[in-house]
């Protein structure tokens, strides 16, 4: 029988982040290292003074990089669990005023600080996938987020049960029309990575201090109105533009990628009926529009925020039978 053994140690870190002045943050993470010094589950603890979700991951990103010694019990090599600390000191950087008002702004109209405490989101609803305006494909989903990089997709087409789970810079799937579970390739994690990047949360959540931010302009939207637009451009050249309606609402995502072939490709999300969720509000229906044709929908039914999800929901089951099991959240 393997006894876990919890260690404390401390590593600190200074990170440079786009912001101004601000207290240091105090990163400290529960680290779960297996019998031969692998790095297995990495979770935030309560003692963490950090609420920006990106330097949280930027500090679990940190952590998977340590060369961890085995602990020994006994003579023998025995499961860890190790507490790591990581400290991050905010310097002035010059920022684009009027953007960092659009962002304050849009943080207030989906909720203020309930939309920013919140770590956790459970929805459930369905997935069409659309060509030249036809359904080819409708499938239902839940899906549960824990922010600022976990997330499970559980799929249902026709009684087929399709599961994509990803943790950072791992992931897995779970094919249900061939009853097979496998590693995610590099390009599925790089997909998943630029969906984060992409997407409303991340920005709101403190992504916009990972690259350099500027405002736009106005945009002309629906009749008589229009979008204030703001940049995001990341350190390697990837470029966001979001817009938002004039009450601070989010309205659209815009940004190119390209395909299997190695074409460019202009990528569109819309965001649309936004429903308060007990103080925080959130989209129910996110379009995706790719060289200006629709290609699916993504509609809510229901969306809960700061439900308890427990780890095993993104550990990888040893066998497809128990990949085939609805999680209850």
């Amino acid at each position: 029988m393997v006894r876990a053994v919890t260690l404390f140690f401390m590593v600190f870190l200074v990170s440079t982040v786009f912001s101004q002045g601000g207290p240091t943050c105090l990163v400290k993470l529960e680290v779960e290292i297996s019998a031969t010094g692998k790095v297995g589950n990495i979770e935030n603890t309560t003692e963490s003074t950090c609420t920006d979700s990106n330097l949280i991951e930027k500090a679990r990103e940190a952590a998977r990089k340590i060369t961890f010694e085995p602990n020994i019990v006994d003579g023998k090599a025995v499961a860890a669990s190790k507490h790591v600390e990581y400290t991050f000191t905010p310097i002035s950087q010059p920022v684009d005023e009027k953007a960092a008002a659009v962002i304050a702004k849009a943080i207030q109209a989906l909720g203020g600080d309930k939309y920013l405490q919140a770590r956790s989101q459970v929805s459930r609803g369905s997935y069409t996938i659309l060509k030249a305006g036809t359904v080819v494909s409708f499938q239902t989903f839940t899906d549960a987020i824990v922010y600022p990089d976990r997330e499970r997709t559980d799929f249902k087409n026709g009684g087929v049960k399709t599961v994509q789970v990803n943790t950072g810079n791992t992931g897995w799937v779970y094919d249900g029309d061939q009853d097979k579970l496998r590693n995610q390739t590099e390009r599925q994690i790089a997909n998943f990575k630029e969906g984060l990047r992409t997407s409303i949360d991340y920005l709101l959540r403190g992504g916009w201090k990972e690259g350099e931010l500027t405002y736009v302009g106005k945009r002309p939207s629906t009749l008589g109105k229009r979008n204030d637009v703001i940049r995001l451009k990341f350190p390697d050249g990837f470029t966001v533009e979001f817009e938002f309606a004039d009450d601070g609402t989010p309205a659209k995502a815009i940004y190119k990628t390209k395909n299997i072939d190695g074409d460019e490709l202009t990528e569109e999300d819309r965001y649309a009926q936004f429903v308060d969720v007990n103080g925080i509000k959130a989209p129910f229906i996110i379009d995706r529009f790719t060289n200006g044709a629709q290609t699916s929908r993504l509609n809510f039914d229901s969306v809960e925020f700061n439900k308890e999800i427990a780890a095993s929901a993104f550990v990888m089951p040893s066998n497809p039978k128990d990949a085939k099991k609805d999680i209850k959240y």
